[in-house]
């Protein structure tokens, strides 16, 4: 009985794990994103870690310098922790097409994929996460959703081994 209840257990984390909205749901939403036009310039973002439980862990600010160069872009990020820490990273995206769009960071591992629709991006990644110094590879699925022409909010799932870890919400506001 208790393998029953183990496999029902964890066929149930498997059929939760496909119920995700496609992105292309929101090809009608409007303001479109277009991350060339959005991330031009400097942004401003606010935001927290939440774990499982929901309790806030982390706090942190961050500043975004952006660029563009053809279908090239640099997303240089300065965060700002809440314990008064500091961090860097430096993301290289790629335009492939009119909705795909890589990127790469020194701490990502591989490729993060995005995935482009109306006014919204799905933006998957593993990153190398510090912890108690130790250091752990950890899946992000990170939802941004275009409000208008300054302001984006962003919604991340951190999951280890399918295992949801927590998550982290963002908001973001393009300097005039």
């Amino acid at each position: 009985m208790n393998r029953f209840r183990l496999f029902l257990v964890a066929l149930l984390l498997v059929l939760a794990g496909c119920g995700a909205v496609p992105v292309e749901h929101y090809r009608d939403e409007r303001p479109q994103l277009d991350l060339q036009r959005y991330f031009d310039g400097t942004i401003d973002a606010w935001g927290m870690f939440q774990d499982r439980s929901g309790k806030v862990v982390k706090r942190f600010q961050v500043r975004i310098d952006a660029r563009w160069n053809g279908n090239t872009g640099t997303l240089d990020e300065h965060f700002e922790y809440s314990d008064g820490t500091r961090s860097r990273r430096v993301w290289t995206i790629t335009r492939l097409d009119a909705h795909r769009y890589i990127g790469t960071a020194d701490d990502v591992v591989g490729e993060a994929q995005g995935l482009a629709y109306g006014n919204a991006l799905r933006w998957q990644y593993v990153l190398k996460l510090e912890v108690d110094g130790k250091t752990y590879d950890v899946d992000f699925d990170d939802w941004m959703y275009l409000m208008d022409d300054r302001v984006m909010l962003n919604r991340s799932a951190m999951s280890k081994f399918g295992v949801y870890l927590g998550e982290v919400t963002l908001t973001f506001r393009k300097r005039t």
